[in-house]
C-alpha cells in the first residue's frame, strides 16, 4: 500500500525507506509501519522545521521510539515477575496473582491517558530512579514543573486506581 503524504520539510520522502529498514529490523511490516506513524506524529509534533537532515532525524525518530517500546515491555515484564513473586510469597495465592497484573494493567492504562511529559517523569523518576533535577535538565523544563507532573501523575493514578485496593 502507497501512501501519499505532503511533501513537508523533506520528512515524507523517506516514509518507505523507514518501513523498510524497520521492516527488515522487525521482521513485521506492520510494527513497521506503526512505527513510521509514531515516528511521524512525534516529527510533526516537534519544532521540526530546524531539521537540517530529515532522514537523519526521522531514523533517529524511530530508534528512539522502539527503544522506549522495549523499555516498556521489560518493564511490564518485570512488573510481571515482581507479580509472581509476590504470588509465590504470598503462598502461591493465584487471587494474589491475579490481583498484581491487573494492577499493573491498570497503571499502564492510566499512563496512557496523561500527557507525554506526565508520564516521562513518572517512568524516570519512579522506574528509572531519576532525581528531579535530572529529569527537569531533560525535558528543558524547571523543577518545580517537573514536580508539578509528578503531583498531576500521582493524582490522576489514584483517581484511576482507587477501586482496585485488595
Amino acid at each position: 500500500m502507497t501512501l501519499k503524504l505532503p511533501r513537508r520539510h523533506g520528512f515524507f520522502e523517506h516514509y518507505e525507506e523507514l518501513v523498510g529498514t524497520w521492516t527488515r529490523r522487525l521482521r513485521n511490516r506492520q510494527q513497521a509501519e506503526d512505527l513510521a506513524h509514531d515516528t511521524f506524529v512525534r516529527v510533526l509534533e516537534s519544532d521540526s522545521a530546524a531539521v537540517q537532515q530529515p532522514r537523519a532525524y526521522l531514523h533517529q525518530t524511530a530508534r528512539n521510539i522502539a527503544v522506549d517500546g522495549y523499555r516498556r515491555e521489560d518493564r511490564r515484564g518485570a512488573m510481571e515477575s515482581e507479580a509472581i513473586d509476590l504470588s509465590v510469597s504470598s503462598a502461591g495465592d493465584p487471587e494474589h496473582y491475579m490481583h498484581a497484573i491487573q494492577l499493573a494493567d491498570s497503571i499502564e492504562r492510566a499512563l496512557t491517558e496523561l500527557p507525554v511529559n506526565c508520564r516521562k517523569v513518572f517512568v524516570w523518576q519512579k522506574i528509572e530512579g531519576l532525581t528531579q533535577a535530572e529529569i527537569a535538565e531533560r525535558l528543558g523544563l524547571s523543577r518545580n514543573m517537573v514536580e508539578k507532573y509528578m503531583i498531576r501523575t500521582l493524582r490522576h493514578l489514584r483517581d484511576r486506581l482507587e477501586g482496585l485496593q485488595p
